[in-house]
């Protein structure tokens, strides 16, 4: 039967009955503006009308051209952008690029080519590689925004000083002195309050601070600065908006071809790249807003380029700037309020109208204003912080050449030199490796710092033979990288070395990689969180060599193969960092490799706190040294059960001091007042919520629970070991499970679900049960009822799948009435 067939023959004649309780359907949905939209709306306008005009005038364009671009910003890209909130216009980023346009083509060229740089931005939208522009290294972009400001600021302290800015650089610092010895008094007075204005005016304080604040800085100061000079009668250059009859649209490019395509592909990546990083930017903002992140949808980078695309070709087709996505705006309409896209094109609408209704009262505002504020915005490019992350993460070098060729040479020449540079560095740390070779206590250690490539291949064969034959050694690699030819170096090294009678430790490799394999298994898979040997680890069985076939040569044991990496016995278990990866075999001494006293498993344990204070104690010492001066102050009480594959850190992504971690056998809470000494969990409830003033607690189960076996499997009578004994406080649990599941008459409340689904068997279904038992049991200690009460407290049941390595939140709507539905925890859902 076809799609389109009714199912019935009287299907045409059925009614439609809507839902009980709801209005019956109405027409399309009318268009409903939201009053925080207004109010963020008129916020960025204030702010993005003197910007508009302050850009143009630093360009060189027609004044027109900035409000040209402003309303088509807010209307064209804020509806059809992939960035709800992000604000489009005129940028000062574009600034010097298209002032060099104007420069060299005309003005009525530079539009032509803002249009083919939009019709280009709609072709990297539709091949989807806008994730391949945050690719970029941050130093780049970081050295060009400030190249960029640094030349803004430059020039327009010439207007500033009542003067005409040259056209580069060097020609503005080389004319510097000359303008200083003719300074035109009424700019400059201009200039210094709008300055003034703009630094002391978020400065003012006390509550008349607070309710000034809500006016933008920018626009007061332009206003300040404009009704002063008004009413003082200064003679200075002013705004001059021509009549719109006179304004010139966009023309066939007129110039060299490669010429015009270095334009537009400049235009292009300063337009992608600025509003791809503002749109990221925007969405950081958006999940710092308690209750916008589920209203706002994160950034489609791809329609965003998109937006942008067809923003441009509108702007320049209607003789406006280039547009890109605006930090100031942006910013300013987050923080504002705005909920929803609307804002944005509110804005561009009230741009529109001002432009069309407000032109005597712009033609007021002083040149020397703009410029002040312009000025500021470039040199607020030159960003401190920026300079702190790039000497954070060694990256000076790539910033200041970027800079320096952005200033000195143009955007797209600075940009070159600075992927140049960048992939120079990053060559340089891949060739840059040190290696060492030192004895201590009878043990050679060789310690590989960096890459190991090819390249370093000659080095490390040449320290790797000075270790003497037979001698213990450990190799610690500290790079996260090794190629093939550096791999088979080692390998080899390492079999010729065991053969002689050695010993060799290879640590610091990366989890999931080896350097030979065990003769019966698939080599070692232990993971990052831990440098214990695990099953995944450990030989199936150990094979003993065929009678005849053995032999106890120097350095090797009865039973255990003298090959590298051959799988340890009952006598010689694998340590970690050995050949397997972090495993190799040994020998069953009772002292380790570098002299730790003990047996495998404190070898094991030594050596995990070696490669603690080796790579983790470095990065976390600072946050414990401010914690052993504060003092805990944790915000969750998280119980839990004792199982070894439950790790809370990794499951709630927690760092020191975040959770008060309670673990037992089976994640119980004892009721209070029961005997026997479990007074234990019960202090620790009371001493997390009356001391420690935690938030919220979070009983956590987990599949496969050993105890919920236990119980499920539980004979009665016989001999009360301390595990049945301590097992009784779950006995609750496995009464409220009906004795048939399939029973119609069982409780629905006591058939706890799993994300809509029922529990797999009886074992995880008491599992999803004892989370809900045990929140009740929670309920009936004092502080609990307390804070509860007053509201300063939260109970959250979570069941944890070890199989799956997904997490499941009980849901508050169901979790008091019986035992509820375990929601799945989405990746969506941790945007906040």
């Amino acid at each position: 039967m076809s799609a389109c067939v009714p199912a019935h023959a009287d299907s045409a004649r059925t009614e439609h009955i809507h839902p009980a309780h709801s209005p019956p359907p109405g027409g399309p949905r009318r268009f409903r503006l939201a009053g925080a939209d207004v109010s963020a709306s008129i916020a960025v306008f204030l702010i993005a009308l003197p910007l508009s005009l302050g850009i143009a005038l630093a360009t060189g364009a027609p004044l027109q051209a900035g409000l040209v671009a402003a309303a088509v910003g807010g209307i064209v890209v804020g509806r059809l952008g992939g960035c709800p909130l992000q604000v489009s216009g005129p940028a000062a980023g574009l600034t010097v690029v298209t002032a060099d346009l104007i420069q060299q083509y005309g003005w009525r060229t530079t539009c032509a080519i803002t249009v083919l740089a939009g019709i280009a931005q709609l072709g990297l939208g539709c091949l989807r590689v806008a994730r391949s522009a945050l690719a970029v290294s941050p130093a780049i972009v970081h050295g060009m925004l400030a190249g960029i400001g640094v030349t803004i600021a430059v020039a327009q302290l010439h207007i500033v000083l009542g003067g005409t800015p040259q056209s580069s650089v060097p020609d503005n610092l080389l004319a510097l002195p000359a303008q200083l010895a003719n300074l035109r008094p009424a700019d400059v007075a201009a200039s210094v309050l709008t300055l003034t204005l703009l630094l002391l005016w978020p400065r003012v304080p006390g509550r008349v601070g607070r309710v000034l604040g809500k006016l933008p800085a920018a626009l007061i100061a332009v206003a300040g600065a404009t009704a002063v000079a008004a009413l003082a009668g200064l003679r200075l250059p002013k705004v001059d908006l021509p009549s719109w009859s006179s304004h010139a649209l966009a023309a066939l490019p007129d110039g060299p071809v490669l010429g015009l395509v270095a334009a537009v592909l400049t235009t292009t990546l300063v337009c992608s790249v600025q509003s791809l990083l503002g749109a990221v930017a925007v969405d950081k903002l958006v999940s710092a807003r308690p209750g916008l992140t589920g209203r706002v949808k994160r950034s489609d980078l791809d329609r965003e380029l998109l937006g942008q695309g067809a923003g441009n070709i509108v702007s320049g087709a209607l003789g406006g700037l280039p547009i890109a996505g605006v930090a100031v705006r942006s910013t300013a309409n987050v923080s504002a309020g705005a909920v929803s896209r609307n804002s944005t094109m509110l804005h561009g609408l009230l741009v529109l109208v001002a432009t069309l209704l407000l032109v005597p009262a712009l033609e007021l505002i002083p040149l020397a204003s703009l410029a002040a504020l312009v000025m500021a915005v470039g040199l607020k490019m030159v960003s401190l912080n920026h300079i702190r992350t790039v000497t954070r993460h060694r990256e000076v070098l790539v910033y200041a050449v970027t800079t320096g060729g952005v200033v000195f040479f143009g955007v797209l020449e600075g940009v070159a030199l600075g992927i140049a540079v960048a992939v120079g560095v990053a060559l340089h740390r891949l060739t840059r490796t040190r290696i060492t070779h030192e004895e201590t206590g009878g043990v050679h250690h060789v310690h590989v710092r960096g890459q190991l490539t090819f390249l370093a291949v000659p080095r490390l064969s040449r320290v790797l033979h000075q270790v003497p034959p037979g001698a213990d050694t450990v190799v610690e690699l500290d790079g996260s990288f090794m190629d093939h030819a550096a791999y088979e170096t080692l390998q080899d090294w390492q079999k010729t070395h065991t053969t002689q009678g050695g010993r060799v430790d290879v640590t610091g490799r990366r989890p999931g990689t080896r350097i030979s394999e065990p003769a019966d298994t698939e080599g070692c898979r232990c993971r990052p969180w831990t440098p214990w040997r695990n099953h995944q680890c450990e030989p199936a069985q150990p094979t003993p060599p065929p009678a005849g076939d053995r032999r106890d040569g120097p350095g090797t044991d009865a039973g255990t193969a003298t090959g590298p990496g051959a799988p340890g016995t009952p006598d010689g278990p694998e340590e970690p960092g050995g050949p397997g990866g972090p495993g190799r075999p040994g020998k069953a001494t009772g002292t380790g490799v570098t002299g730790t006293p003990g047996g495998p498993s404190g070898r094991e344990l030594a050596r995990g706190i070696s490669a603690f204070q080796r790579n983790t104690a470095p990065l976390v010492r600072g946050e414990l040294a401010r914690l052993a001066r504060e003092g805990q102050q944790p915000s969750q009480l998280f119980l839990t059960c004792a199982d070894s594959r439950v790790v809370t850190s990794m499951i709630t992504s927690s760092g020191p001091g975040d959770l008060f971690v309670v673990r037992n056998v089976g994640n119980l809470v004892p009721l209070p007042g029961e005997e026997s000494g479990d007074d234990s969990v019960a202090a620790a409830i009371e001493y997390a919520v009356d001391v420690l003033k935690v938030r919220s607690i979070t009983v956590c189960g987990h599949s496969g629970c050993g105890a919920m076996q236990a119980l499920l499997s539980a004979e009665p009578g016989g001999a009360q070991t301390p595990l049945k004994r301590w097992l009784r406080h779950g006995l609750p649990s496995l009464e409220r499970l009906p004795r048939d599941p399939a029973d119609p008459s069982a409780d629905a409340g006591s058939r706890p679900l799993l994300a809509g689904r029922p529990p797999a068997d009886a074992a995880e279904r008491l599992c999803l049960a004892n989370v809900v038992q045990q929140l009740e049991h929670l309920r009936a200690h004092d502080a609990v009822a307390r804070a509860l009460r007053a509201g300063d407290l939260e109970l959250h049941g979570m069941y944890f799948h070890v199989g799956e390595a997904q997490a499941y939140l009980l849901s508050p709507d169901t979790g008091d009435a019986g035992d509820g539905v375990f929601e799945l925890v989405l990746e969506t859902d941790l945007t906040a």
